[in-house]
């Protein structure tokens, strides 16, 4: 449904975007995660025919945005960072306005107002000015201009910025209710928006993609081991040396102290499932077993691990996307070398 090709952007000698590849399945929705001032919104600009590219191209629903920007934008959805809307509008108002510019045919448009009201929960004040609206319903009227023309595509810049702890997890929802529905790309540098909301992860970091995936599958290739924690009561030496020799544990590192207690780290082999062994190590030792879970990176290590200045190469190409392929669904991966 969108897909991007070696996009490059440079405002005179700043290189803003550089070879930016990925593409966007049909119903999907993809995270574009990445710090401030890696190259986000001006990607988005470019996908939504806002920009120009340097180089490289974009399709929209097989449309080139270059050559046919017009045609691509009836298929898209676009709100930026800063809902686009005039406060001195009613809601009912604003949305009709921005209907009749998007091409709602006339004997529609109430139907379509109606519709996105509903769906956007702005229907108890579609009479109101925008201008004295709260930060969070401004968002939702921004998301309805958004879908006024019913778009294949969705484009949603920082949708949740600035939002309430509320607003935002109503705001989520919405937006993983489009889902199926619409091709959405969700920009944004916080990252449990992508971990609630998104079925796929493309990041970037300083105008470049340095991984794309599905949260999970990019924690297993960066982590490149399990890892357990077990909180045990008893000889900590005893206990670190034993479990050294179960079957397929590569190191034990102590965590924290108290009192008796002892928690570990064991860092195990790739998809070797030692937790059961661990547990009989332990309870057949005579020593007292409080916790025993899986441990691993999260979505916030991974970002800071691809995102940091003194990210290592090995951890770029272990998350690098192949450029020759693309998933076919999503879900499915492409963070080989």
């Amino acid at each position: 449904m969108i897909e991007v090709e070696n996009l490059t952007k440079r405002y005179g000698p700043t290189l803003a975007v550089s070879d930016v590849s990925f593409q966007v399945q049909k119903g999907e929705i993809l995270g574009f995660l990445g710090p401030n001032g890696a190259g986000k919104t001006t990607t988005m600009r470019i996908i939504t025919g806002f920009l120009s590219a340097t180089a490289g191209r974009v399709r929209v629903a097989g449309i080139d945005v270059a050559s046919s920007p017009l045609e691509a934008k009836r298929h898209i959805g676009y709100l930026p960072e800063t809902p686009p809307v005039y406060t001195d509008m009613t809601v009912n108002e604003y949305l009709a306005f921005v209907g009749r510019i998007k091409g709602v045919a006339r004997g529609e448009l109430k139907k379509r107002v109606g519709e996105v009201s509903e769906k956007c929960a702005i229907g108890d004040v579609q009479h109101r000015q925008i201008g004295r609206l709260s930060k969070g319903y401004r968002q939702r009227v921004g998301l309805a201009q958004a879908l006024i023309h019913n778009p294949d595509i969705l484009i949603l810049d920082e949708p949740t910025a600035g939002l309430d702890p509320k607003q935002i997890i109503e705001t989520r929802e919405l937006i993983k209710g489009l889902a199926g529905q619409h091709t959405v790309i969700l920009s944004t540098h916080i990252l449990p928006e992508v971990s609630k909301t998104c079925q796929r992860v493309v990041v970037i970091s300083k105008g470049t993609v340095v991984a794309m995936g599905a949260p999970d599958e990019l924690i297993a290739r960066l982590q490149g081991y399990g890892s357990v924690l077990v909180t045990v009561e008893g000889p900590a030496p005893e206990i670190m040396s034993r479990l050294q020799t179960v079957t397929g544990v590569n190191l034990v590192e102590p965590v924290n102290a108290s009192g008796t207690r002892i928690t570990l780290e064991v860092h195990t082999e790739k998809n070797h499932e030692v937790r059961s062994e661990l547990a009989r190590a332990i309870v057949e030792s005579g020593w007292g077993l409080f916790e025993l879970k899986t441990s691993g990176m999260s979505l916030e290590d991974i970002f800071l691990k691809l995102t940091t200045r003194d990210l290592s190469e090995e951890a770029a190409a272990e998350a690098r996307p192949a450029k020759a392929q693309e998933p076919e669904k999503p879900g499915e991966t492409e963070v080989s070398n």
